[in-house]
Formats: structure tokens, C-alpha cells, sequence
């Protein structure tokens, strides 16, 4: 079965380029498109989507203010002019950020992610992304939510799991850790700390800044971070 795409964005000539895409590939289809953000929450209301194609700098609502404003989002690829934005991409958990003017093939490998991801949260069995983890404590398991995990600090046997308002002590691993967790969302920046990449503020220096806290960074690492995580979609292959 197709997936339903709706496309939203301002530019006429953006939005035909990306329906032209879209009727190449045999598992999308498009089924609307909207001028602008305002015009897509309407559509939203009355259409079941798949896989929303988001532009960002729109007036009146941008994109990263729709997405947002959504309590249950679709999947979602950013299309857009601009590269400042990519961080916000992995904190709202898109699929793709695709930088205009868009290539058929960076479209191509875009649109196949897409199409796991759909597949991956259609099969309850095989749903990589389920959000809870169980994790060694004591005697027993903890059920926990990965998505809440700011970073990860590795002391021998245990590992320290920071969150927002607490910070809870296992008998893990941070081999076993990374393993377990999503690698789209995981990144080891350092042989101590490996971090949610949807929370990371801001990359500088040697440093990765989690709400307010200041993780080292390796060089090696820094550059596979910038070229993996966050400009992963930026570019061409």
C-alpha cells in the first residue's frame, strides 16, 4: 500500500517540483497539497497522511511552529532553504531534512527511510522505536523512557542515565546500552558519555551542551557528530 504524502509548502514551483518526485516512486503517493501551514491543519482534520513533506520558513506558521502545534504528527521530511535548522529536525524526531534545491536521489534515499519508518511503526513486533526500555537495577528491571534520556556517563559496570530532574544509577554497561538503544537517536561522543542527540543544544569546541550541563568530546568524534547527526541529511551522497 501507497503511503499518502501531503506536501505544504509556499513556493508553487517547490511544491510541483516535490509532487513531480513523489509520482517516480511507486510507494508514495501524493494526495494534496497546502500553501501554507495554516491551510495543512485544516487537511490534517479531514485526511489520514502518512508522510507530510514540511517546508520551514512559511509565513504566518512556520513549519517547526505546525509541527509543534501537532499532537499526533505523521512522519515527517523537512524540505527547505535553509541549513540552521537541523538540530530542531532531530529534537522533533523527523525522518529527513532535505536542503533545496533537492535532488532526485537525496529525495529517493529520503523517501526510503521514510518508507522503514512506516513499516517499523506499523509492525508492533518489529517497532525499533519503541519508546520504553527495561534496564538493571538491583535485583529487578526498570521500565524507563529513552526519549526522556539527556545523556549517558559509563563507570565501569554501571552507568549513570541523566534526565531532566533526576539521574538514575544501573548495573548496565555502556556497551550493552548502546547496543540496546536506537543508533538514529545515540551518539558516543566521548569513551564516557553517550548522548541523546535530540537534546543536544549546541556543538562547540570540544564541547556538547545538554541544558546547561558541558560533555567533553573527542575531535574524531566531533566530526563524525557533525557529519553523521547533524548534517547526515544535509548532504548528497
Amino acid at each position: 500500500m501507497k503511503m499518502k504524502c501531503l506536501i505544504i509548502d509556499d513556493e508553487p514551483i517547490a511544491r510541483n517540483g516535490i509532487a513531480d518526485f513523489v509520482s517516480k516512486i511507486d510507494f508514495l503517493e501524493t494526495v494534496g497539497t497546502c500553501a501554507s501551514a495554516l491551510e495543512a491543519t485544516s487537511y490534517l482534520q479531514e485526511k489520514a497522511i502518512d508522510l507530510l513533506f514540511l517546508d520551514i520558513n512559511m509565513p504566518y506558521l512556520s513549519g517547526l511552529e505546525f509541527l509543534e502545534s501537532l499532537e499526533n504528527p505523521p512522519l515527517v521530511i523537512f524540505t527547505t532553504a535553509y541549513s540552521e535548522h537541523a538540530l530542531d529536525g532531530y529534537r522533533l524526531q523527523v525522518v529527513d531534512y532535505l536542503l533545496k534545491p533537492i535532488t532526485f536521489q537525496r529525495f529517493y534515499q529520503a523517501s526510503l527511510k521514510a518508507k522503514q519508518w512506516h513499516q517499523m511503526l506499523s509492525s508492533p513486533k518489529q517497532n525499533q522505536l519503541d519508546p520504553f526500555l527495561y534496564v538493571r537495577q538491583e535485583e529487578g528491571f526498570q521500565k524507563i523512557s529513552w526519549i526522556d534520556i539527556l545523556y549517558i556517563e559509563g563507570m565501569q559496570n554501571y552507568a549513570k542515565l541523566h534526565f531532566k530532574d533526576k539521574v538514575l544509577i544501573i548495573h548496565q554497561t555502556m556497551i550493552s546500552l548502546e547496543e540496546t538503544l536506537p543508533k538514529e537517536f545515540f551518539f558516543r561522543i566521548h569513551k564516557s558519555f553517550l548522548v541523546n542527540v535530540t537534546h543536544i543544544d549546541s556543538i562547540s569546541g570540544g564541547r556538547v551542551f545538554i541544558k546547561g550541563e558541558e560533555l567533553p568530546i573527542s575531535r574524531t568524534r566531533r566530526e563524525e557528530l557533525l557529519k553523521e547527526v547533524v548534517y547526515k541529511n544535509l548532504l548528497s551522497r
